[in-house]
């Protein structure tokens, strides 16, 4: 018979495999049941999901109240009532668009999506909508021509056309010139925080399709305007799954159909966008005719180290945020400890509210007010290199929160006969809290500091939300060119190994603190 100390290793051992096979059967079944229940919904329900930027007026977003709209939704709308399909409106990341559509989790890409470029990656409809890649800027500025971009800040959507027109394989030398001329071209996650930049002055310049322009141009009153150079012409189409023409035959009929009895034309009057309409046009159903029956893909998967290389700067974004927070936050949240066991009754409350704000708002919002508060407060214009300052000192501000607390739970943890046997002893407060208090009070806090600093090296992904490219957003740009989910095993590879380290280091700091032992 084993001795009890073998038997609590035996159980302990036998509970987490238990643990582990139970959450492995659960991940099946799900999975199992996740595919059986889609499945069926296609076979009884005939659903069509549709995957959208709901950020793309007015081709797709939400309206007023709070339902998805827009052109090409009220087109898949139509296509499903002929068809007696259930339509689902799935709004998406865009720069994950591809992944969503590979793994079936939505049919078709129907938002505004360019064929230019992108002949080759999809099943293609024919096009429908003629359209074109513009500059937007505030109605006060001095740019009048695409020259006068030179040296300026100009913001983008992340993959979107306008992007590939400028730095794209098939972008035109004159366009590569004119984005080389740029002092900086900014991947935005979206065209609100686009206009958000270019109001308050951190971007010169947006480019974007004509269409989403012109609509945010009438909604937004007389504040910007646009250049009359246009940087390049365009196509959309809705875009399928490789080599699933049969689901592209289907919705193209119904397009068909709509042109004939003029259903599409009034649709496009409705959302004014008419003026753009290409569908039936001679030539427009050249990519649709050309694509091949096998379907097949001719790309090479990137390797893990050309990904590695394609990522590094988007790692080395990632560790100054780390490093810097760090050395910021943690004498701040030191010096927040002491302002919040204060005698004085005004700053502790201020501790408390400054504690409560922080912990209970959410990190993303904090990094927006940090860097568009200066412009929107006090109308301070803003410039490019404020961006980065904006991610420290947000990251700085949150994080000097949680420490304050995890201090002060280490500080007030001291028996109070430890500060009064130090009066004996004749220490001064600081010699107390020097010599006796604080390093009782590290060593209770390391725990769960570590878990804090673990936290912090994924939260340095919410970066993105002031379009500063650290190594999460980098992954998600490169997948999305490649089409490929391989960038973003990669970063995860990345946060684990560097989790990993951290975990490590601080568990041998742990070990040199209990030298009691």
């Amino acid at each position: 018979m084993w001795k009890n100390r073998a038997g609590k290793i035996v159980k302990n051992y036998t509970i987490k495999h238990l643990i582990v096979l139970l959450l492995l059967g659960s991940m099946f079944a799900g999975v199992a049941a996740g595919c059986t229940s889609k499945q069926k919904s296609r076979e009884n329900d005939a659903t069509f999901t549709v995957g959208f930027d709901a950020e793309f007026p007015p081709y797709g977003y939400k309206d007023e109240n709070g339902e998805y709209v827009g052109f090409d939704l009220e087109l898949a709308q139509e296509v499903c009532n002929r068809n007696g399909w259930t339509l689902v409106k799935q709004p998406i990341d865009w720069d994950s668009k591809d992944m969503e559509l590979n793994s079936g989790t939505i049919d078709c890409i129907w938002n505004g999506f360019t064929m230019n470029g992108r002949e080759k990656d999809y099943t293609w409809s024919s096009a429908y909508i003629d359209n074109s890649q513009v500059v937007v800027v505030k109605s006060e500025t001095n740019i009048t021509k695409l020259n006068d971009l030179a040296g300026k800040v100009v913001a983008v959507q992340a993959d979107s056309s306008a992007l590939a027109a400028l730095t794209g394989e098939d972008a035109t030398e004159d366009n590569l010139k004119l984005a080389a001329s740029f002092a900086s071209l900014q991947q935005m996650g979206d065209y609100n925080s686009a206009f958000m930049n270019l109001q308050s002055g951190s971007v010169d310049a947006i480019c974007m399709d004509i269409g989403v322009a012109s609509y945010e141009l009438k909604a937004r009153g007389n504040s910007f305007r646009l250049l009359n150079d246009h940087i390049s012409s365009e196509e959309y189409g809705i875009g399928f799954k490789k080599g699933n023409t049969t689901l592209r035959n289907q919705v193209q009929e119904a397009l068909n159909e709509m042109l004939a009895d003029g259903t599409f034309e009034e649709i496009a009057k409705k959302w004014e966008v008419d003026e753009s309409i290409c569908l039936g046009q001679e030539g427009k159903d050249a990519v649709m005719k050309q694509e091949e029956s096998d379907g097949g893909k001719n790309s090479s998967v990137s390797g893990f180290f050309d990904i590695l290389g394609q990522l590094a700067a988007g790692m080395a974004a990632t560790l100054v945020i780390f490093v810097l927070t760090l050395i910021f936050s943690q004498p701040l949240g030191l010096l927040v400890t002491f302002i919040r066991r204060s005698k004085f009754t005004v700053l502790r409350w201020i501790a408390k509210i400054y504690i409560s704000i922080m912990r209970g708002t959410p990190l993303m919002l904090q990094l927006l007010v940090v860097f568009f508060g200066p412009y929107y407060v006090f109308g301070i214009s803003l410039s490019s290199s404020y961006r980065f300052y904006a991610v420290i000192i947000g990251f700085s501000l949150n994080y000097a929160a949680y420490f304050a607390e995890i201090y002060r739970a280490g500080i007030e943890a001291v028996p109070i006969g430890q500060y009064e046997a130090a009066e004996v002893l004749g220490y001064s407060r600081s010699q107390t809290f020097t010599k006796i208090v604080f390093p009782q009070m590290v060593k209770a806090v390391l725990p769960p500091v570590t878990n804090e600093v673990i936290t912090l090296v994924k939260d340095t992904s919410l970066a993105f939300a002031l379009a500063y490219t650290e190594m999460f957003t980098l992954a998600k740009q490169v997948a999305a060119t490649q089409a490929s989910i391989m960038p973003l095993f990669v970063a995860g590879l990345f946060y684990y190994i560097f989790n990993f380290v951290v975990a490590y280091v601080m568990e041998r700091i742990e070990k040199k603190m209990q030298y009691y032992r």
